[in-house]
């Protein structure tokens, strides 16, 4: 496995990327709306195997007081390989200087991020747009 590692939007397929979030499963995103999402990003990494698109990951920063990295998805095949680990890795080194590294996990998930370093907030609160989806997901307390 021969991986290349690109910090560059250009010569993205949105689609690909679109379809990597689905599958990974992360959640389904529209491939426009990843473009602008990347394009807003400060951050980002993309992992290609040949011409095949196989993870991805971004952090929202302002370039000093909050970074916070958010959707980093891997093919099923992928993952178990350090790859996840490798991805947040960098985007964590990239966003240090930062007052503070927010992340929210998939439901499940929070060991791996435990394990580098991320601890659980006791004050976070969030607003979805679909918040019976996000509470049958296990994003949200059902309160």
């Amino acid at each position: 496995m021969s991986l290349v590692w690109s910090d560059s939007t250009e010569g993205v397929d949105w689609q690909e990327l679109a379809e990597l979030y689905r599958v990974a499963p992360l959640a389904h995103k529209e491939a426009r709306n990843l473009r602008t999402t990347f394009a807003n990003s400060m951050f980002k990494r993309f992992v290609f195997d040949g011409d095949r698109l196989v993870a991805a990951g971004r952090v929202l920063a302002d370039g000093v007081d909050v970074a916070y990295i958010c959707d980093v998805a891997l093919l099923p095949d992928y993952q178990g390989l350090g790859l996840g680990k490798r991805i947040v890795l960098e985007l964590l080194a990239l966003s240090r200087g930062h007052k503070k590294i927010i992340l929210y996990a998939v439901p499940g998930k929070e060991g791996f991020y435990a394990k580098l370093g991320f601890r659980r907030m006791t004050t976070a609160m969030a607003i979805f747009e679909d918040q019976d989806a996000a509470v049958a997901r296990g994003y949200l307390d059902a309160e």
